[in-house]
């Protein structure tokens, strides 16, 4: 049996629409259709961000929660702060968040790792402290992490030399 590539999907919003998932890889279709029931349709989201406050109000708003988010998850997992040009900072650390737990959900809860597995890259993770990098990398697919924080270079790692 075939698996299905559209799906009748109920948001928070009372909208109920069909979506065309054939884009997706079938191992990933279940997962996406549970992320959009829990948000509101397309429409809806539109309708909320370019209403009232305006589009630059929610995108500060939206930024500060996933600020927020990103910090929180950062000083519970011991994750050293990151180095670079102050306006880099807080986007790099939103990044690194984002990576990483696309990385966790994508090896330890839907994938194959054990926790010892996930514990080495939680610990390479830690030595890759330049905002940049974690910019740089925002667009990849969490499942490649481990192998770009073994390529991670020198300048890409923290030391305790002041002089370097």
């Amino acid at each position: 049996m075939a698996i299905p590539t559209s799906y009748k999907i109920e948001h928070p919003c009372g909208h109920e629409i069909t979506h065309d998932l054939s884009n997706r890889p079938a191992d990933k279709r279940a997962a996406f259709t549970r992320w959009l029931a829990a948000r509101d349709c397309t429409d809806c989201w539109k309708a909320a961000r370019d209403s009232g406050a305006g589009k630059e109000e929610w995108l500060a708003t939206r930024r500060a929660e996933e600020q927020e988010a990103a910090r929180a998850w950062a000083h519970r997992f011991d994750m050293p702060p990151l180095e670079g040009p102050e306006k880099a900072l807080d986007w790099g650390e939103r990044s690194r968040h984002q990576l990483v737990t696309a990385a966790h959900t994508a090896l330890a809860v839907e994938g194959t790792w054990a926790e010892e597995d996930w514990a080495v890259l939680e610990e390479k993770a830690r030595t890759v402290t330049r905002a940049g990098w974690w910019i740089d990398q925002r667009d990849t697919e969490g499942a490649d992490l481990l192998e770009l924080l073994e390529a991670a270079g020198e300048s890409d790692r923290g030391t305790e030399n002041p002089f370097r």
